[in-house]
This record gives C-alpha cells, structure tokens and sequence, in this order.
C-alpha cells in the first residue's frame, strides 16, 4: 500500500485550506487507498528559509522529520490557499529547504480559494516551482471554490456524494502516477 503526506500549508489564523487536508487525510484513510501522514506547517512553524537541507551546518529535528517524512512518501498532496494569485510564504519556505527529496516525487495539487475560482491562478505559479526542482506534478488537479461555504471544520463537505467523485479521480490519477513510479525505481 502506498504512502502520502499531505501537506497542509496554510499557517494563518482561521485557516480554511486545513478543512481540505483534513477532508483528504479522512477520505483516503476511509477508503483504504494508502497510509497518510498529515504535515500540517503551522504546527512546524519553520522559520524563514536560509538554505537547503543538505548545505545546513546544525539542522533541527523538526527540519530531519519533515524531509524524511517526505522522502519515505511515494507520494505528496500540497494543499494551498491562493493569496494574491501565488502560494504562502510556509509552502514555499519548504519546498526551497528540500531538493533531492522532491526529485520525481509525485505530487497532488490541491487549491483552495474563498471566492469562485477554486485557486486556479495558484496552480501555475507552485506548478512551475515543482518542475523547477524536478518534482512529479500529477495532471490532474483539485481545485476548491468557496471552501468555506463547502466543507466544515473538521473536513467533512457539505456535498459529500460531489466531492467524493472528484476526489475519487484526483486519487485515481494520483495513485497512477505512484504505482508508476514504483515501476520505474523497480525497473532501474
């Protein structure tokens, strides 16, 4: 069975991206499609980026346990909001600490906004970012409109049957790109 991390970025007070990280880590648990761990940056609270993992003189231990909870993932979800059409400061502070890790990672975008578009904007900035570092970005996408108004606190969406059909084809596609993955490391 394969394993995810989820990557829950927002790190601001009253956070609504947190419901969708939470939604997935429950939807894919439910369904017995992997093992999930749920790496939530506002509880890291990593401070600015200064370099690399690999150039850091003394790494904390939070540092270690986030790159090695990434590098043992066959796969990772980033849930986002968009701010201002771009990504937080939080995500992209861990996504410049790592490098080898990411390296043909498989990776689910998961976009959150408050209004009508889902987070669409978002996609082609943190997209190119991933490709930059040579990350996996799987093709297909789930984007969030109103997710305040669609999902709860805790995760659970107010339209389940609609939600859970999409996220059934976003996990497909996800778990896809895994298994071809796993293919390919085998094969080399």
């Amino acid at each position: 069975m394969p394993h995810i991390a989820i990557i829950s970025s927002s790190v601001r007070t009253g956070r609504n991206t947190h419901r969708v990280a939470l939604f997935f880590q429950k939807y894919i648990t439910e369904n017995n499609l992997a093992t999930v761990e749920l790496l939530d940056l506002k509880e890291y609270n990593f401070p600015i980026f200064e370099e690399r993992l690999q150039h850091l003189q003394e790494p904390t231990e939070q540092v270690l346990d986030f790159a090695a909870s990434i590098k043992k993932a066959d796969g990772v979800i980033i849930a986002t909001p968009e701010y201002n059409g771009g990504y937080p400061a939080s995500l992209k502070n861990v996504v410049d600490l790592l490098y080898q890790e990411w390296y043909r990672k498989p990776i689910g975008l998961v976009t959150v906004s408050d209004g009508q578009f889902g987070g669409t904007q978002v996609m082609a900035s943190l997209q190119f970012t991933l490709w930059k570092i040579r990350a996996w970005v799987v093709p297909a996408k789930f984007p969030v409109s109103k997710v305040q108004e669609n999902y709860a606190i805790d995760g659970t969406p107010t339209d389940r049957a609609n939600t859970e059909k999409h996220a059934a084809i976003f996990m497909e596609e996800m778990r896809w790109c895994i298994d071809a993955k796993g293919k390919m490391d085998n094969d080399s």
